[in-house]
């Protein structure tokens, strides 16, 4: 299978990416705080005022920011075209995301419709983002799982965020929209079409990249991301068209669900054979494997049993949004932030500059730590019907403290970059430099 080839001369100013990836892990200690100490009340429900708020802070002010900054630096990068008016919007993805979920926080949490409306309206700016993602990703030349996924991951981005606001609007009274279809749809493009799709396909890459894994198998990867896709479309097409026949929006859930499990079960066998096992990140990606594997089954059984006395939607959803969501991306920005840096100063100082190697600009040490905080939350997380109310502090202690971790490394990331720029390459006399070194492991990782 021919793979794309990377060129990192196109890669954008830093200032692009580190706009949308830098603010994400802090927006992501704030959900944990909201569940420490919002009102627990309906807690497992997943529609719990608390759970959809704590859902949407994660979603839109973590998770967004970073999968739409990894997009406009891996646009150029792997698949050599630019995102127009990147530079413009960058800065304001977290902040509408942000906006978003506050709005929304008022509006469920508060009882304030004009909470509701202003989560419709800054809605407006993610449909913005997603419409630039879609108009770069026709000039993508798809050559592979992870180029296909870019030329066309704009349209279930536009698909989720249209539902989105059609929602708010809704409970803000600005329309009437039946709710049920509506939100069936939201779930499916937001968890499915978007975070599935983006997961999947940008794994085809980062994996065999930076941990040195083995590629998904040629038939799978011929599927990405229309596996995702279409199953999608035809669910949504059967719930608009046919909304009293909600077995052929189930028929296709389920199929999609199976590609899923299967695409994740294969996902799981390669990363617990990497090669760079030692690595302090490697944990969360056979987790994150294993949880969309759990979230695909467990899903599939809330659809075939709506009426078990289990959490099965609780669980499936903790694995979706936290354990397919927040643990890859904790460890794409764990990996991608270094070595960004990394490419940065390599680039903008002299020749022989002295720069430092990736593991002096985040410690692999504290990596490891902050990994497994950020694991003991999940766990909580999903043990959290057992008790609620206490579980629901506990893990949002823990999440809150696991993101600020992850947030303040990226922050000691920026201050070398920016201490190096201004030294000319001539490092502390703290820090571990090493010019070879450092050039042995961009390379390395940049495979």
């Amino acid at each position: 299978m021919k793979a794309a080839n990377l060129d990192y001369e196109r890669a954008p100013r830093p200032a692009v990416v580190f706009g949308c990836l830098v603010p994400a892990p802090w927006l992501g200690a704030a959900a944990g705080l909201l569940l420490a100490a919002g009102p627990a009340d309906g807690l497992p429900d997943r529609f719990a005022p608390l759970a959809l708020v704590a859902v949407h802070v994660l979603a839109l002010g973590m998770l967004m920011p970073v999968m739409v900054g990894a997009l406009f630096q891996m646009m150029p990068v792997v698949a050599g075209v630019a995102v127009p008016g990147a530079g413009l919007l960058a800065p304001f993805v977290a902040v509408a995301g942000a906006g978003v979920a506050a709005g929304l926080g008022f509006g469920l949490l508060g009882g304030m419709p004009q909470g509701m409306q202003a989560a419709a309206a800054a809605g407006v700016l993610l449909l913005l983002a997603g419409a630039l993602l879609l108009m770069a990703g026709r000039r993508v030349a798809a050559v592979d799982a992870t180029t296909r996924t870019l030329a066309g991951i704009g349209a279930p981005m536009l698909a989720a965020v249209l539902c989105g606001i059609a929602l708010a609007g809704t409970f803000g009274g600005w329309w009437h929209m039946p709710v049920a279809p509506v939100l069936g749809m939201h779930m499916a493009w937001a968890l499915g079409g978007w975070l599935a799709a983006l997961v999947t396909g940008v794994a085809t890459t980062v994996l065999p990249m930076f941990w040195q894994t083995r590629r998904l198998p040629a038939a799978l990867a011929r599927g990405l991301p229309m596996a995702h896709w279409v199953p999608l479309a035809l669910f949504s097409g059967a719930t608009l068209l046919w909304p009293g026949q909600p077995a052929l929006g189930q028929a296709a859930l389920l199929a999609w669900l199976a590609f899923v499990a299967v695409v994740a079960a294969c996902g799981l066998a390669g990363t617990l054979r990497a090669r760079r096992r030692q690595d302090p990140l490697w944990l969360l990606w056979p987790v994150a494997s294993a949880s969309m594997l759990g979230a695909a089954v467990l899903g599939a059984a809330a659809i075939v049993s709506p009426a078990s006395d289990m959490p099965l939607a609780w669980w499936a959803g903790t694995m979706a949004l936290v354990g397919t969501g927040v643990l890859p991306v904790t460890a794409m920005l764990g990996k991608i932030v270094p070595f960004l840096v990394w490419l940065h100063l390599r680039r903008l100082l002299p020749p022989r500059a002295r720069v430092p190697a990736m593991q002096a600009i985040i410690v692999p040490a504290r990596q490891r730590r902050q990994a497994w905080l950020l694991l003991a939350a999940y766990l909580l997380l999903l043990a959290l019907p057992l008790a609620p109310v206490p579980l629901a502090r506990t893990a949002g202690l823990l999440l809150a403290a696991a993101n600020a971790w992850l947030g303040w490394q990226l922050l000691s990331a920026l201050r070398c970059m920016r201490q190096m720029r201004r030294s000319g390459g001539l490092p502390p006399r703290h820090a571990a430099w090493n010019a070879e070194g450092s050039h042995a492991e961009g390379g390395h990782h940049h495979g």
